[in-house]
């Protein structure tokens, strides 16, 4: 499962001399030592100084006797330190394990025990939920604080500061491993996407006319603001270092911080989700906000209303590209390319865009068929930056991944044109503000209240996050229970954001003949007379 298998596609790297996430600090730090890799607050890191950072991670990961391929695993904020980790892990040919610090202790504790963690780096927000979980972690023998330290816990820049700064040139193939990132699953239980070096350094740069917003020039300025525990966030950040530009990075999102930074620090390009693009333009000062350095934004993870895009255009007035992707197809497959935006009553806004260069994708019926154009079936992806599999799950990795085409779950259709239209997900799954968030772990959450004899979750039309999350339940008879009362059930069960926001009490639900919850029926009144949304 740790290996390349050959029915991947080739593709070439933009720099023939980047092959592994290590070469890029060391590659950077010859060529342009003294250019500013990233912005922290205070902190401004050059590329000479990330790789020295990026060596004395390595080797303080080596002296904690770890071997290769080891799991480490991260637990913060986005900062410039995840960067100066996540290479740290590359040069030192360990797997960086990014854990979403929006689960819950009993969430946290299962991932850190699924990916057999060694070493964990822990930011000051969540010293409480590591302190009540890490005797429950059999692997764990070292925690290094980030931020302050803990009593017992080093400070990540003191424990760095003490390593060596020689890179210690750790053998490395391309096809190791360099990520494991956790994406909930339909049975309730994450998963561990594994993603090569091979996955993480494809590039899509092309020489096309309607590609050129992925084309980085030197005085590039990315604002890295999505978290780095999502594959979004996480190649985002790398698609600013690999070609040597400056990235400046927030801790987390707060419309304010990322309009005074878009102004402020003249960024050039910027990804964001649509939940965070609508808390942006809800504030006053978005209006007399100069947004002129900006030469492209995109946008995905999640669906986005046309009335929304439409203000986007209004007001940010710069290059808008849209990106559909999943973790295990390494986050992008299609765009939909800034000259398509140009008209907002044409059908393509409507659409997902088309194949990145160097993707294919096709339209499988339920027996595996490629279907013609126009006809809905399973968006299926062929990509270089495909994953290797699903960490210890081989029958899961199977499911997904066959003949060399990833399977989404997403139905959809592909237009003459080669555009696709992602029509709805097979797999029921909601995503509410750029989260995914799969039904059977919210179902399973809630049905453990004594008085619900049975319950299903959908997402619903929601203003700000796109999606919201909704219960719809059964009673058990003579029991009673509030809204309230299932809500707050959830919340000690899983992460808040995954928790319903709303529970509707109904006498049954619909199932069909094999007892499968109809949910197409659920949804239905919901979803009556909602506007259509891009993807």
């Amino acid at each position: 499962m740790e290996g390349i298998p050959d029915d991947i596609p080739a593709k070439p790297n933009g720099d023939k001399d980047l092959h592994v996430l290590a070469d890029i600090s060391r590659f950077h730090a010859k060529h342009r030592p003294q250019h500013t890799a990233m912005v922290f607050g205070q902190r401004r890191t050059s590329y000479a100084q990330l790789d020295a950072h990026a060596n004395q991670t390595a080797n303080g990961l080596i002296g904690n006797h770890s071997h290769a391929q080891q799991r480490v695993a991260w637990l913060g904020l986005n900062s410039d330190h995840f960067f100066e980790v996540l290479l740290g892990c590359a040069k030192a040919n360990m797997v960086m394990c990014p854990i979403s610090w929006r689960l819950a202790a009993p969430e946290i504790e299962n991932i850190l025990a699924d990916a057999e963690a060694e070493i964990l780096f822990v930011d000051a927000p969540f010293f409480e939920i590591v302190k009540a979980v890490k005797n429950s972690i059999p692997t764990l023998i070292k925690i290094v604080a980030l931020g302050e330290e803990h009593p017992g816990w080093e400070s990540y820049e003191k424990w760095r500061n003490r390593q060596s700064c020689v890179d210690p040139n750790c053998s490395i193939s391309e096809q190791d491993t360099a990520v494991q990132l956790y994406t909930s699953g339909t049975t309730g239980l994450p998963k561990g996407v594994l993603i090569s070096n091979a996955a993480l350094m494809a590039s899509s740069v092309d020489d096309r006319d309607d590609v050129d917003w992925n084309v980085w020039s030197a005085d590039e300025i990315s604002l890295q603001v999505m978290p780095c525990f999502h594959i979004g966030g996480l190649r985002w950040g790398l698609m600013g270092l690999i070609p040597g530009c400056t990235t400046v990075i927030l801790a987390d999102f707060e419309p304010s911080a990322v309009l005074n930074c878009l102004e402020g620090s003249r960024i050039t390009k910027v990804f964001l989700v649509p939940a965070a693009m609508r808390m942006i333009l809800s504030r006053p000062e978005s209006q007399n906000t100069d947004y002129s350095s900006i030469r492209h934004m995109l946008y995905g993870a999640s669906p986005i209303p046309v009335d929304l895009l439409k203000q986007a255009l209004a007001v940010f007035k710069c290059g808008l590209v849209q990106l559909y992707g999943l973790t295990e197809a390494g986050g992008q497959a299609t765009y939909l390319p800034p000259k398509d935006h140009h008209d907002v009553h044409h059908q393509r806004l409507q659409s997902a865009g088309k194949p990145l260069p160097y993707i294919e994708i096709r339209i499988e019926d339920e027996e595996g068929h490629v279907l013609p154009a126009g006809q809905i079936g399973e968006i299926c992806i062929k990509t270089p930056s495909r994953m290797t599999g699903y960490w210890k799950l081989t029958e899961e990795t199977d499911k997904v991944i066959r003949q060399g085409w990833i399977h989404s779950g997403d139905a959809g259709y592909m237009d003459e044109d080669g555009y696709v239209y992602v029509h709805d997900r097979i797999k029921d799954m909601i995503v509410s503000g750029g989260e995914n968030i799969y039904p059977a772990e919210v179902e399973n959450a809630v049905f453990g209240h004594p008085a619900i004899a049975d319950v299903a979750v959908i997402g619903v039309p929601d203003e700000q996050w796109g999606e919201a999350v909704k219960a719809v339940v059964v009673l058990r008879d003579g029991a009673s229970a509030t809204a309230h009362d299932v809500i707050a059930h959830a919340r000690q069960r899983i992460a808040a954001y995954k928790a319903p926001k709303s529970v509707d009490f109904v006498e049954q639900l619909p199932r069909n003949a094999a007892g499968k919850f109809l949910k197409r029926e659920i949804r239905k009144p919901y979803w009556k007379g909602h506007d259509r949304m891009v993807n």
